[in-house]
């Protein structure tokens, strides 16, 4: 298992997405998610039919359906996912786990830092778990350093980086996480950032217990690769199986 076949696998999964409306409205959809690996459909129904309305499918199953002004509110940024999807409607539950597991294919440096706070933030809200991150140059990694340092040094979180070669001798040496320093090209081709909130013993890996005492999932993971000057392609997932896969890819 790499992290280039987690990405292959999640391309190869067909998504869809069905705009049902009397006329062209829904039409720019298709712009609003062409960052994506997903198929977008437009069909006509006739004018007197209600107001335009989206399916979505994954490959042949019928996943939910909801409004297309509501769908592109949801759109609009920023998406802000649930930690309990189990509180959300079916339809927008349906399309956080749709977006959950599809390849993005346009995104650049801004956007990919954007998704790892968001990340990051999760681990310092958590407190405890593991965190697994790598950097593709020294100075993406000279920019973090202190962050993870500081995230280490104040939390349970069991920090761990993935430098690449040419990094300062012994920068991280005082610092209560983990580097690894002999990261081969393979894995240094990927932007990853990797966290699995596991914690109390006795829970399923990626679960921490809620303040509520409830279980509720943590685990989450960015993988990207570069296909240009600030371009890239990846996936964010929080499906706790793929993001343990992540892990094993890694270690």
């Amino acid at each position: 298992m790499t992290l280039g076949s987690i990405l292959s696998e999640v391309a190869a999964e067909e998504k869809t997405v069905v705009v049902y409306s009397p006329d062209d409205t829904g039409e720019d959809l298709a712009e609003r998610l062409a960052t994506r690996n997903l198929h977008v459909d437009h069909r006509k129904i006739p004018s007197i039919s209600a107001d335009a309305f989206v399916v979505v499918r994954d490959g042949s199953r019928f996943r939910g359906a909801l409004s297309l002004s509501d769908l592109l509110v949801f759109l609009s940024p920023p998406i802000h996912r649930p930690e309990d999807l189990d509180s959300v409607d079916a339809a927008y539950r349906a399309l956080f786990e749709l977006l959950d597991q599809t390849v993005f294919v346009t995104l650049d440096r801004r956007q990919l830092l954007a998704t790892s706070r968001e990340i990051e933030d999760r681990a310092w809200r958590t407190g405890r778990g593991r965190l697994h991150v790598g950097f593709q140059s020294v100075a993406a990694f000279e920019a973090q350093a202190g962050l993870y340092r500081d995230l280490a040094a104040t939390t349970d979180v069991d920090v761990h980086v993935y430098v690449p070669a040419g990094a300062p001798s012994g920068y991280l040496d005082d610092a209560p996480l983990t580097a690894h320093t002999d990261v081969d090209e393979d894995l240094a081709r990927y932007w990853f950032i990797l966290f699995d909130g596991r914690g109390e013993a006795g829970l399923p890996d990626g679960q921490t217990l809620a303040d509520d005492g409830t279980e509720s999932t943590q685990s989450c993971a960015l993988i990207a690769e570069a296909t240009g000057p600030d371009c890239y392609r990846g996936v964010w997932t929080y499906d706790p199986d793929r993001v343990a896969r992540a892990f094993e890819a890694v270690t």
